[in-house]
């Protein structure tokens, strides 16, 4: 077993003058960044929680973690059973509720991943290996809802 550290840096960037005197009288922004990476990425609590629409907020951080995630895991499959990828979009969603205390969780994450390869006979067995690539997802692994995944495979 091999451990990884992952290292990131958070500033917020919504003290309007006040700090947070009252829940309207500070923003949301802040901004995300990590070493070696070249610019940071801008962020803000979604609109509904009165953050910036124009900035990535937390819930689509996640789901798009997960796609990524799946994105990786699937193309290193695939290039191992010598199956040949071209092209792959996913349109992912999240689902959260919110709960009365104002705690709230996602309950759900489906991707739609679409994926062309070279050769349509090995199109099953490509859609096959989403299965395996959601098994070793290192991020699909750590959460506690279920990721769910609608393929669609064309050459």
């Amino acid at each position: 077993m091999t451990n990884h550290n992952f290292q990131t840096t958070l500033r917020w960037t919504g003290n309007l003058g006040t700090g947070t005197s009252s829940y309207r009288a500070y923003g949301r922004d802040y901004e995300l960044s990590a070493p070696e990476k070249a610019s940071a990425i801008a962020g803000s609590s979604a609109k509904t929680y009165r953050g910036d629409a124009a900035r990535y907020n937390p819930e689509e951080l996640l789901v798009a973690a997960l796609s990524s995630c799946h994105l990786l895991a699937y193309l290193h499959l695939c290039a191992d059973a010598g199956i040949v990828v071209t092209a792959y979009g996913d349109a992912a969603e999240g689902s959260m509720r919110t709960n009365p205390d104002g705690s709230g969780e996602f309950v759900e994450v489906t991707l739609r991943p679409r994926v062309q390869i070279t050769d349509p006979a090995r199109a099953a067995e490509a859609d096959g290996l989403h299965a395996r690539a959601h098994e070793v997802c290192f991020i699909a692994r750590s959460v506690n809802f279920p990721v769910r995944c609608e393929p669609v495979t064309v050459s």
